[in-house]
Parts: C-alpha cells; structure tokens; sequence
C-alpha cells in the first residue's frame, strides 16, 4: 500500500541550483512522488496559482489565489535564491487562506542555526541540510499522512453541508398551519 499511496502525493520542489533541483527531484521520484520542479520562487507561486497583488498595505502583503488544476502534497524549496527567499515563499504560502496547510520543507547548504529556528517557527517542517539524503526524504512522509488525514476530514463536512444545503434550500419558506 505504501508506494501505491505515495503515487498520489505531487511535490513542487524549488531550488535555482540545476544540479541540487535534478538531486532532489531524483531523490523523491525514487520514493513514487510526482514532483514539479522549478527554478525560483516567483515560478513556484505562478505554479501554485497565487498571484501577488498590485493594491497592498504597507503592513501586510496581500496575495490572492488564482485557479489553479494541481494539487501540491507538499513544496520543499531553496532557502537561498535570487529574488525572493525559500523564507520569504514560506511566509507568502502560510499567508494564503488557501494554501497554508500545505506543508513546506526547506533546505539549504549552510547550518546557520538562527535561520533554522525561524524557518520553523514560522511554519516550515523540516529543515534538510543539503545535500538532501535518502533518510530526509522518508521524513516526508508523516507529512504526506497528515495532508491525507486533513482531506479526509474536510471531505465529510463538505459533502455533509452540500447534502444539507440541498435537504433545506436557503429560501425555503416553512407554513405554519
């Protein structure tokens, strides 16, 4: 059952490093995963269809979900890139209503401690140590389990309330007699 069920889980994986995005998508199609890659963060969030908004408040950047056919198990990324930061993709990914749940892993080649802790503090969960091994990769997957769990719960609540919704529409006038 286990590599029929890692079959379905689809990792976006970004890194601008050629070599280090053809190791880590190696490495995870090794375990069945379906992986896209792509080579920074900007690409990774046109991936995930959010788009960033031109009309923003100086606080608190808005970003706003775009239609997108893909589902993401999982976004393992970079911490060091051009442009915008495996950090700065994290924070925009659990800022999104829509995509916050799902799990980001981040990697990098330098053990900067402080770096690590904020990364997960800030909603990483995990942090690999370039280069990604084969034991870092069989880390994922309690994180595959817990996006599975979370579809499964939200399944039956969803069909629930569409059952319910079509038992007693909205306007339904109840008579009294």
């Amino acid at each position: 059952m286990a590599i029929a069920a890692d079959a379905q889980f689809h990792v976006l994986a970004v890194d601008d490093s050629r070599i280090d995005r053809m190791l880590i998508e190696r490495l995870l199609k090794t375990h069945s995963f379906h992986v896209t890659a792509v080579d920074s963060a900007s690409k990774a969030l046109k991936f995930l269809g959010l788009v960033e908004d031109d009309m923003r408040t100086f606080d608190t950047p808005v970003a706003t979900k775009i239609h997108q056919d893909v589902e993401v198990n999982l976004i393992i990324t970079d911490y060091c890139m051009p442009g915008m930061t495996g950090y700065d993709l994290l924070r925009k990914i659990k800022e999104s209503k829509s995509l916050k749940d799902i799990p980001v892993v981040i990697m990098s080649s330098e053990n900067v401690p402080s770096r690590i802790s904020r990364c997960l503090e800030d909603g990483a969960e995990e942090f690999f140590l370039k280069p990604v091994q084969q034991s870092d990769v069989k880390k994922l997957k309690p994180h595959f389990l817990k996006s599975i769990i979370k579809e499964e719960q939200d399944q039956p609540n969803n069909n629930k309330r569409k059952c319910m919704e079509e038992s007693y529409p909205p306007n339904r006038n109840i008579q009294k007699t």
